[in-house]
């Protein structure tokens, strides 16, 4: 591919992501967060996944009584209150607005979304569950591996979805193994 073609593509992919991107934001913090009711559905899935998961593993557990389920923990601690920021939403739209603004068949794209979303919920409930511990048995360390370790862990875990959807799904790579 000429480098010309691979600039304009690449100008095309930033400049479809970038406005997607912005479109969310506007959307989530002008109506979703406002009405509240996505971002509750997801703490509550997270909390009572990350309950049982705790659960399994032989912990006792509690959640706050409220309407929302926004704390939960093991006996004996505090427990862990889950903000909006977060239930993986943002997350999520990042993941998928980066394989719809990348090339590739909307036939693998509608069912790559899902997967990935489904993915890195279950990789934040996994990330809920280990906060829980950490909260349990080294609490000193729960703002280093929240604000550090776990973000990070998170973002890289996205990194190696795209990196999936661009060497496996992408329309250019199945054009040059057609060839």
């Amino acid at each position: 591919m000429k480098i010309e073609e691979r600039e304009k593509k690449l100008i095309r992919f930033l400049g479809l992501f970038i406005g997607l991107y912005l479109v969310w934001m506007m959307l989530y913090h002008w109506l979703i967060h406002p009405w509240g009711k996505l971002d509750t559905l997801v703490i509550n899935d997270s909390s009572l996944w990350a309950m049982w998961v705790l659960e399994f593993l032989g912990f006792d557990t509690f959640q706050g009584d409220h309407e929302t389920i926004r704390t939960i923990g093991i006996q004996g601690t505090h427990g862990l209150w889950i903000g909006d920021p977060c239930n993986g939403l943002t997350l999520f739209a990042l993941f998928s607005l980066f394989v719809a603004a990348y090339p590739g068949k909307w036939k693998h794209k509608l069912w790559f979304i899902p997967v990935g979303i489904t993915l890195i919920h279950f990789m934040n409930i996994l990330r809920i569950t280990a906060l829980c511990i950490v909260t349990l048995k080294a609490p000193e360390w729960l703002d280093f591996n929240h604000t550090y370790l776990f973000q990070t862990l998170m973002y890289l875990f996205i990194f190696f979805l795209w990196y999936i959807w661009i060497r496996k799904f992408n329309s250019d790579k199945v054009n040059e193994q057609k060839s």
